[in-house]
């Protein structure tokens, strides 16, 4: 049996595990929290800091695979247990690209991949100097998550709110819609393509609110999203699952916006509304099984259900009766000890032939749903 290693213990990591239940694989699992959302589903749990290198070293020893949940990762770690034979999933050298946005908009543009056009500040006095760049988005170069380290400056006036260390300064782009695409490879480079969803995000927290799948795209537009998506994972030489944001703007240009090498938020609705789920495809890549079915069963809309504003501390989940009354909808709670406002609680799959019942019922779901304490 393979011991595999998955870094990081949040709710990515819990739906790892619950796939991981269908395999043969013994599973250890490393989080500095043995009360994390992941911790009692793995054989093996084990206390200790995914940023430290002697943790993640020590931790790796013990395993033949290792994957994460987040790309915050200690990289130097991944790289010595790579040269001494431990698979890592993505390979380290993936990490490196992308946990550094400054390194990630560069390697698009060394592969031509289309992205917004961008300049490089290490400093507020630089940026300042970069008016003539607005309107514009700051993102820092590490540290940011989840809608954490993004700036929108249109004006001037705006510059304040920026980063006082290196960012990038992208061009702000007229979106029509933002699309995610799963792509899947193999370790013998065969690949497969989840059908893209269409993102809606909450425009204060600059999270993802809901997403429907299939997205509405015509086929010119749909062909340019799957082949960009199949150019930023091939160019990388890893085997893994691949989350390709990309903006597809007024003009029908579709551009990159910033890739995840894991299992994403964008892929939740998968686990029912898929015949092979993110999670099982991960599985499939790890234990080199053969890549799964990524056809849907039938069209879905996904939820998050966030921690509401105001409230912190033991989270109380409103409403979840009118979500498990509705036909075809799954209610997944990550079973987090504390809700905040914005932080990611669970999420709400909602699977129907109809797209007006779909968003029918994701606006029943965000409006009546609530996370307090």
């Amino acid at each position: 049996m393979q011991k595999a290693g998955i870094l990081g213990g949040g709710q990515l990591g819990r739906m790892l595990l619950q796939a991981a239940a269908n395999y043969s694989v013994e599973t250890f699992l490393m989080e500095n929290d043995p009360g994390c959302p992941a911790a009692h589903l793995c054989h093996h749990f084990t206390k200790g800091d995914i940023k430290n290198h002697d943790d993640v070293y020590r931790f790796g020893k013990n395993v033949d695979l290792l994957t994460i949940e987040i790309e915050n990762v200690n990289v130097e770690a991944l790289e010595r247990l790579e040269k001494e034979g431990v698979k890592v999933f993505p390979r380290p050298s993936v990490l490196r690209i992308i946990r550094d946005k400054i390194l990630q908009k560069q390697y698009y543009q060394q592969h031509q991949i289309p992205t917004a056009s961008f300049v490089i500040t290490q400093n507020k006095e630089e940026l300042g100097q970069r008016t003539d760049f607005l309107p514009a988005v700051h993102k820092l170069g590490t540290g940011g998550y989840d809608g954490r380290g993004v700036q929108i400056l249109q004006t001037k006036e705006d510059i304040i709110k920026g980063f006082d260390q290196p960012a990038v300064l992208e061009k702000l782009i007229p979106i029509r819609k933002e699309i995610a695409q799963m792509v899947a490879i193999n370790e013998k480079n065969e690949s497969t393509l989840y059908p893209p969803v269409e993102m809606i995000f909450d425009p204060v927290l600059n999270l993802l609110d809901y997403q429907i799948c299939p997205a509405e795209l015509n086929t010119p537009v749909l062909y340019k999203v799957e082949a960009i998506a199949l150019a930023v994972a091939k160019n990388f030489n890893s085997p893994g699952l691949y989350a390709i944001e990309m903006f597809v703007d007024k003009e029908n240009n579709v551009l990159v916006n910033e890739t995840a090498p894991r299992v994403h938020n964008s892929g939740h609705h998968t686990i029912e509304a898929h015949y092979c789920s993110q999670f099982d495809m991960m599985w499939r890549i790890l234990l080199n099984y053969p890549l799964g079915n990524t056809q849907p069963v039938l069209p879905s809309a996904m939820i998050n259900l966030i921690g509401s504003n105001n409230f912190r501390g033991n989270p109380v989940y409103d409403g979840l009766d009118e979500a498990l009354k509705m036909d075809n909808a799954f209610v997944h709670i990550y079973d987090k000890k504390e809700t905040k406002p914005g932080r990611k609680m669970g999420h709400v799959t909602i699977m129907s032939k109809d797209k007006q019942d779909l968003l029918h019922k994701a606006n029943i779901i965000k409006h009546n749903v609530k996370v307090r304490s």
